[in-house]
């Protein structure tokens, strides 16, 4: 198991007062004799016409190599693996990448990132560090939008 991202206790924060409970610390999803792990898996109830629950993982993402398209590179090869993983394992649920607002409002709402976004459909999951709380939830409905932006 690797080591937790420098903003894993935030992310659990927020996550926790919007509502959400941590279910899963790290989230396992083997599969063919490999151990992997998603930073978090969560749960909460939902309101609606249909009761039930949602259920989501969320990998945890820093930025903080020197190149910010490199740090792309690595975040968009795990949601990818995870993402398949979890739709081979786990059905239900969702995958989101948690980015820091400094990250979304920079290479991620640039005309690179929001490609990246749009074309592979990543959903994201956009927190503020510094008060541990959930910024905005991007689904891959709203990729789309972000790309045409």
């Amino acid at each position: 198991m690797s080591a937790r991202n420098i903003y894993h206790d935030s992310v659990v924060k927020a996550l926790e007062a919007d509502g959400w409970t941590i279910t899963d610390d790290p989230l396992p999803i083997g599969y063919g004799g490999r151990d992997l792990y998603i930073d978090l898996g969560a749960k909460r109830e939902t309101i609606g016409a249909v009761k039930g629950e949602e259920k989501i993982a969320v990998e945890v993402q820093s930025f903080l190599n020197q190149s910010p398209v490199r740090d792309i590179e690595e975040a968009v090869g795990q949601y990818m693996i995870y993402r398949m993983l979890l739709a081979e394992a786990r059905q239900d649920r969702d995958l989101f990448v948690a980015v820091p607002d400094r990250v979304f409002n920079t290479i991620l709402s640039e005309p690179f990132g929001r490609l990246v976004l749009a074309r592979l459909r990543l959903q994201i999951l956009v927190f503020d560090a510094a008060n541990s709380k959930v910024i905005q939830w991007i689904s891959e409905d709203d990729t789309e939008k972000l790309f045409n932006a």
